[in-house]
């Protein structure tokens, strides 16, 4: 997943910070490294050839335009000298790149032994393919602008990561059958999403479940939510709706939460059951 490195294919680098607080960090960060790359007498055409960008670009990162990649940092607080100074900034400048209703359980994601998601309107964004993606976002109303998309594009697909993590999280989905027969951005769209979910599925550490329509009963009609369990066992409950979320952190909370999910899970199709009826629905298309 790219991080926007930009060393094979510099297009300005990096990108677009999501709301106020997010550009505050990008900004402090952009002047700390303008700061250490004077001190250090370099002009930004030399110091973008060592880091693989181009003046513009360095330029973008200093004035806090671009969000860098967390390798860039890590890189330029080498080639400066910094010490730890740019480093230090990494995890928050990251975070920048989400928008602010969602970067706590984005920072959550990233340390989850398990996560947990039953979903209904839409297909989960860590299973979401790049075309699925775009077609959702383009229909938002109000439209978004064309950087919004593509940043919140690259955030979604690095958040994919997870997959292949190591040590392996644990993870697992359950979504209504109308999820996977709902045609956001046609046909031919719709027919490469279904068979990411196949490959996807054939992961060791992924559950995949169908809830069916014609079933007359299930747990989930308050709607979608997600459990993550985090490295230390704590577990939080995240939902989100009309551009706004809550993360619950209450420890009984996310106990009936979980409680809840294994429910639904036990009342959809088995994860095989799931992957065959996933199958016909292609061969519908």
């Amino acid at each position: 997943m790219s991080f926007g490195d930009g060393e094979e294919n510099d297009d300005g680098g990096g990108r677009r910070p999501e709301g106020e607080s997010g550009q505050g960090v990008v900004t402090a960060f952009g002047q700390s490294m303008k700061t250490l790359r004077l001190r250090a007498g370099m002009e930004r055409e030399a110091f973008g050839k060592r880091l693989g960008y181009s003046a513009s670009s360095i330029a973008s990162f200093e004035q806090g335009r671009r969000i860098p990649s967390p390798r860039l940092i890590e890189r330029a607080d080498e080639l400066l000298g910094a010490d730890g100074l740019l480093t230090v900034w990494k995890e928050q400048v990251e975070r920048a790149q989400y928008p602010v209703f969602f970067q706590g359980m984005a920072a959550l994601e990233k340390k989850a032994i398990e996560l947990l998601s039953y979903d209904t309107l839409v297909v989960k964004g860590l299973l979401q393919t790049e075309e699925y993606m775009r077609a959702l976002l383009a229909m938002r109303r109000p439209p978004l602008d064309h950087e919004t998309i593509e940043q919140r594009v690259n955030a979604r697909l690095a958040r994919q990561d997870i997959f292949d993590r190591r040590p392996t999280p644990l993870l697992s989905f359950v979504m209504d059958e109308a999820v996977l027969r709902r045609r956001y951005g046609g046909k031919d769209v719709l027919r490469g999403q279904l068979e990411h979910l196949l490959l996807i599925g054939q992961k060791r550490n992924v559950e995949i479940q169908v809830m069916p329509l014609d079933y007359e009963e299930s747990a989930g009609v308050d709607g979608p939510f997600t459990v993550i369990t985090r490295e230390d066992g704590k577990k939080f409950v995240y939902t989100e709706a009309q551009g706004t979320s809550a993360l619950q952190t209450d420890p009984q909370q996310a106990a009936l939460a979980a409680a809840r999910y294994g429910i639904i899970r036990s009342q959809a199709l088995t994860p095989r059951e799931s992957l065959e009826f996933i199958e016909r629905l292609l061969g519908e298309l």
